[in-house]
């Protein structure tokens, strides 16, 4: 097996540099990248491709607020450093508060999260929700895009070989209502069995905003948008009349492979008890 080179830049821009010259592999925490190349314990895994280590370099650490209202969250910030930031949504933070072991959530780091697109990830759902963008960087600049665009499909993204991750954007949301569940094995070390975020926005008794959003439903996680506009701008009154269609409309989305049925099935309960929240006059905050 040929040997392959490991590169551990001390700047963003001698990181964007290496990667355009040699197109390898980003690694920040290496929680999925060190298992997907595992050789066993006690073995140097076996990357096919060179390794560029980016899990140092400050450029993409932290999380920050702009003027707008979003918010800015490095690439290599860990899951623990989101879990406990009160700038990030809470939706994100539940998502970030449940990875995994607690030495997992230290470190591994959002952009990794994303850039692995596994439909079982734990952050994309909620961001693919609150419509968060990230950002691409290369030599010649950077792009940013929706994380529901640039998961493209298992394990299958929009990012170009020259191309990092260098942070993620979080536009400012102002719901009335969410909803997080996460269904694993147990509470705790658990990879996801299914995921869901919902939240709404209710103004003078009507429903401004709808979304929800389903993880390891599917080869990505899911959201139709076609299904939340049969909420949005009906009175809250009218909910219950038209929650069936709704639910209906989401059975769709869900993916025909592996356990469709107890997919289904048991999103289509998780909707239904946050949507009867919302008829019942629920409190705004969280819906438990």
């Amino acid at each position: 097996m040929e040997k392959v080179k490991c590169y551990i830049p001390q700047t963003l821009s001698e990181a964007l540099e290496i990667r355009r010259k040699t197109g390898a592999i980003p690694l920040a925490g290496g929680s999925d990248l060190m298992v997907a190349n595992s050789m066993g314990t006690g073995i140097t895994p076996a990357f096919v491709k060179d390794v560029l280590v980016i899990t140092n370099l400050p450029e993409l650490k932290g999380i920050t607020e702009n003027s707008d209202g979003s918010v800015a969250i490095g690439a290599c910030t860990t899951s623990a450093e989101i879990a406990s930031c009160e700038l990030v949504h809470p939706l994100v933070r539940d998502a970030a508060s449940r990875m995994g072991a607690i030495a997992l959530r230290n470190t591994a780091t959002i952009g990794g999260n994303i850039g692995n697109a596994s439909p079982k990830g734990d952050m994309p759902q909620p961001l693919i929700l609150l419509d968060a963008e990230v950002v691409l960087q290369s030599v010649d600049g950077e792009r940013r895009m929706k994380v529901d665009d640039y998961i493209i499909a298992t394990k299958k993204t929009a990012i170009r070989d020259d191309e990092l991750i260098t942070r993620v954007i979080i536009p400012k949301t102002d719901f009335t209502h969410i909803f997080f569940r996460k269904v694993g094995m147990r509470r705790a070390n658990a990879i996801s069995k299914l995921t869901l975020s919902a939240a709404a926005r209710i103004e003078n008794g009507l429903v401004a905003d709808f979304r929800a959003s389903s993880g390891a439903a599917g080869p990505k996680v899911m959201r139709s948008r076609q299904a939340e506009e049969l909420l949005i701008g009906k009175k809250v009154s009218e909910l219950a009349a038209c929650k069936e269609e709704f639910l209906d409309a989401w059975n769709g989305v869900i993916s025909p492979h592996a356990m469709p049925e107890y997919r289904r099935n048991t999103t289509r309960r998780m909707l239904s008890y946050f949507i009867d929240a919302l008829i019942s006059g629920h409190p705004a905050g969280r819906v438990e």
